[in-house]
């Protein structure tokens, strides 16, 4: 028996799990899976339509007429179907088709949702699980191996033929052929002569599995199904194609199985026994030469034909036995040598691995950690049980190997059962070491948890109550600006309301403070190592309890403060009342003089001297009014200095009564000055009381406003009402003369000088030139246009045909001198 340099016994991963055969179940084909399918189910097709000459190329594409599903059925049945349809269109195609499922129906195979027109649409899903269904039935329903069948035979079948191979171990249709050695072994077993298994590695599966497929290609009349990549570059082969690939195998060498025994009989039991030189001869050689011995001796004690068989089946049987009891043997001793290296490897390997874990256990970095630092930890003891747990099917198979090394007497079993003994007392420490530490490490997370939640708590409550301290103390400190008795009665109002609050923030604070006291009894009692500060927040009990003592301190001086400003508040409205009870008065009797100084200076009762009279009495008793304005004088300084800058007790201030009185003098010191110009006016001019009345009769009557001086409108009406039939331009001349200033006002001493000038009937040439120049707007000459404009038609005409052509220096053409003119009109030259 030839020697491997291969492990079958690591074979514990290889536990077999049947897939599901029915093809509807499984909805979505891994890509992978459809690629090897495609590639093995069109191969097997072939395999058999070559026999009727053709093959397919596309799988899903090439049976959507029926025809070659018809044809491949007809060839591995060996039986005729139905005459198919030969026609193109759909419904011929999905006739033929279903000709072809009702032939796989009749021989008793379930079809599962598949239909015709899925095969015909060119379905991959659906046509590669018509195919598997045919494999099914066709290759893998009959095979029977000791009363098993199908699958189960197909696989009974390769362990069997592979048993005698180190590194084999068939335990299902999938990852068990990954390595190749599975198919290699399958050809060695029948056809020893076509590989040299010797020389195959477990670790090269590519070789393996290209060596087994070029070899069933070229000697065995296996297509080539598959490629070793499809193996080799998937996780789990797809069970279908493995299944239908080691079919083929199974029918290409079940023939040799039939092969008669006296053609293959290996050895004479007896050369075996006596001969040292024996060679293996055929039976039937053996037979004739024993049996023509007996019969050319015709010798009486010659044994007979029968006795001859019987003896040889004896020494077959013999011969079998010995051969099992050898193969056993070399099994068993094989089995040891592989069992105790294997115990070997497996110790060292756990044993490097379980290096350094009573010390990592040990560890007391858990006592100075912070919460996310033990969670950490946690996660990762967590990691190291899961590695712990998977470690525990090693241990197991340690102490399963130290025990089937026992049962089969290996020599160095004491050795073996003390190193397995010092691994299961080192694993059970491992497992106490592991559970404490787990217990330890949660311990921790649960009280950490614990003032983590405490520490967030108190950071919740901390901060708002923070803040309010701190807002309490900006308020306490505050500098308040007040201007009346509301706003600081309103101050003291919320100033109480703050008082009342303090015995609940009170409570908050021994609230707060209790939370960290409950943080430091359990640090004390569990003697908790505490690494840093809170987490969550800056503020400490020690802050918290010095704001609080500043916001107490500063309570009582707020209460100082706001009584002074109260204090202050009330002499303010004093002195605001004060001002305001003198400046009521004041105001309106300073309005009341102006009034009656108005109506003094146009009413027309008695003589201008009774009036003067009447207003320098008017003049008296204001100038003694003066000592009320003076003490108001005083009041408002006291205002001032108090910073007083509004008065809801009156609408003077102190400017409006300034200005008043100031307008009061003046006005006053104006209407007199006034009476007397009119008497001078009177007397200079001889006017009389009577016509003194009428002047003020005509120009109370259109002063319409009322104001002592008539308006440009006002005193135009008023000459018209007079006589007065004059243009714009006389009437611009005229008030030339009564608005001299151009304020657009008549004040009644320029009326009076108007009116008396005008019933004097006086003009002279000065006036007569000043009247020219206004009509020849500024001019030292005039236009006769001008003239015809602005005077009547038979003046101007008089005027143009008396007056000279004016020669000064500005002259223009037809300019005529309006001054020679009126020097000579008033006799002063000739005209």
């Amino acid at each position: 028996m030839p020697t491997f340099d291969m492990d079958p016994y690591d074979g514990d991963e290889n536990d077999y799990m049947p897939q599901e055969d029915d093809w509807d179940r499984d909805m979505l084909l891994d890509p992978a899976w459809e690629k090897q399918q495609r590639k093995t189910f069109t191969a097997w097709c072939n395999s058999h339509l070559r026999k009727a000459g053709t093959q397919i190329e596309n799988i899903e594409e090439d049976f959507r007429d029926g025809l070659k599903l018809m044809l491949l059925l007809e060839v591995i049945s060996g039986e005729r179907l139905a005459k198919p349809e030969r026609g193109k269109m759909r419904v011929h195609k999905i006739s033929n088709v279903n000709k072809a499922l009702h032939y796989i129906t009749s021989k008793g195979v379930k079809l599962v949702s598949i239909g015709a027109e899925e095969i015909v649409d060119g379905n991959a899903k659906m046509t590669l699980g018509m195919i598997w269904t045919i494999i099914l039935r066709f290759a893998i329903q009959d095979i029977s191996v000791e009363e098993t069948s199908a699958k189960e035979g197909l696989l009974l079948w390769c362990q069997r033929k592979t048993a005698p191979y180190k590194n084999v171990n068939i335990q299902n249709f999938h990852i068990s052929w990954k390595d190749g050695l599975g198919f290699c072994a399958l050809i060695h077993r029948h056809r020893p002569e076509l590989i040299d298994y010797g020389k195959l590695r477990k670790d090269d599966p590519m070789t393996n599995l290209n060596t087994a497929f070029d070899v069933a290609e070229k000697y065995l009349d296996i297509p080539k199904m598959l490629d070793a990549e499809d193996i080799v570059g998937t996780a789990r082969p797809d069970e279908k194609a493995i299944m239908t690939y080691v079919s083929s195998f199974y029918h290409a060498f079940s023939g040799a199985q039939k092969v008669s025994q006296d053609a293959t009989l290996p050895f004479l039991l007896t050369s075996l026994h006596h001969s040292p030189g024996w060679v293996p001869v055929s039976l039937s050689v053996c037979l004739s030469v024993c049996l023509s011995v007996c019969l050319s001796s015709q010798r009486s004690n010659c044994i007979s034909v029968q006795d001859v068989s019987n003896a040889w089946g004896g020494l077959e049987g013999a011969e079998k036995g010995y051969e099992e009891w050898l193969l056993n043997e070399i099994r068993r001793l094989e089995r040891l040598d592989h069992l105790a290296e294997k115990f070997r490897q497996k110790a060292a390997t756990h044993e490097a691995w379980t290096e350094g874990k009573e010390e990592m256990l040990q560890a007391r970095d858990f006592e100075t950690a912070s919460l996310s630092e033990i969670k950490a930890l946690l996660k990762k003891h967590e990691a190291f049980e899961s590695d712990l747990a998977a470690h525990q099917d090693r241990v197991e198979q340690i102490a399963a190997i130290a025990q089937e090394l026992n049962e089969l007497d290996y020599y160095d079993s004491p050795s073996v059962n003390s190193r397995c003994q010092r691994i299961c007392d080192r694993w059970d420490a491992l497992g106490a070491l592991t559970q404490k530490r787990s217990e330890a490490l949660q311990r921790t997370e649960k009280l950490l948890e614990t003032i983590d939640q405490l520490y967030l708590e108190f950071a919740k409550r901390a901060a708002p109550f923070n803040n309010w301290m701190e807002g309490a103390m900006e308020d306490l400190q505050d500098t308040f600006i007040v201007h009346t008795i509301e706003e600081i009665q309103g101050l003291s109002t919320a100033h109480e309301q703050f008082k009342a609050t303090l015995p609940d923030a009170d409570k908050e604070r021994g609230a707060i403070l209790g939370i960290h006291n409950e943080i430091a009894k359990i640090v004390a009692t569990y003697h908790v190592n505490m690494a840093g500060t809170n987490p969550y927040t800056t503020i400490n009990p020690q802050d918290i309890n010095a704001k609080w003592d500043k916001v107490r301190q500063l309570v009582p001086q707020r209460d100082q403060a706001l009584i002074e400003e109260h204090a202050r508040q009330q002499n303010n409205e004093r002195l605001r009342r004060q001002f305001a009870n003198q400046a009521n008065v004041i105001g309106p009797w300073i309005q009341t003089k102006m009034e009656e100084i108005g109506r003094i200076s146009i009413e027309m009762h008695g003589t201008l001297e009774d009036q003067l009279t009447h207003l320098r009495q008017y003049e008296k008793n204001i100038v003694n009014y003066k000592p009320k304005i003076d003490q108001l004088e005083g009041d408002h300084q006291l205002i001032q200095e108090a910073l007083i800058f509004d008065n809801k007790h009156t609408n003077y201030t102190m400017e409006h009564i300034r200005v008043g009185w100031e307008q009061l003098l003046t006005t006053i010191a104006r209407t007199i000055n006034e009476i007397e110009n009119q008497i001078l006016t009177r007397d200079a001019k001889g006017i009389s009381q009577d016509q003194m009345n009428e002047f003020r009769a005509s120009f109370n009557h259109f002063d319409r406003k009322k104001t002592g001086m008539m308006e440009a409108e006002d005193f135009k009406t008023c000459l018209i009402s007079l006589g007065y039939n004059m243009g714009e331009a006389e009437f611009s001349r005229i008030m030339s003369i009564v608005d001299p200033n151009r304020v657009g006002v008549v004040t009644f001493q320029a009326f009076i000088d108007f009116m008396s000038r005008e019933t004097a009937d006086t003009d002279t040439a000065d006036q007569v030139m000043a009247s020219f120049k206004v009509l020849a707007g500024d001019k030292n000459f005039i236009m006769a246009d001008e003239l015809r404009r602005e005077l009547p038609p038979d003046q101007a005409e008089y005027c143009i045909a008396r007056m000279a052509p004016y020669s000064g220096t500005d002259a223009v053409p037809g300019a005529l001198d309006y001054m020679s003119f009126s020097t000579a009109l008033y006799g002063e030259s000739d005209l």
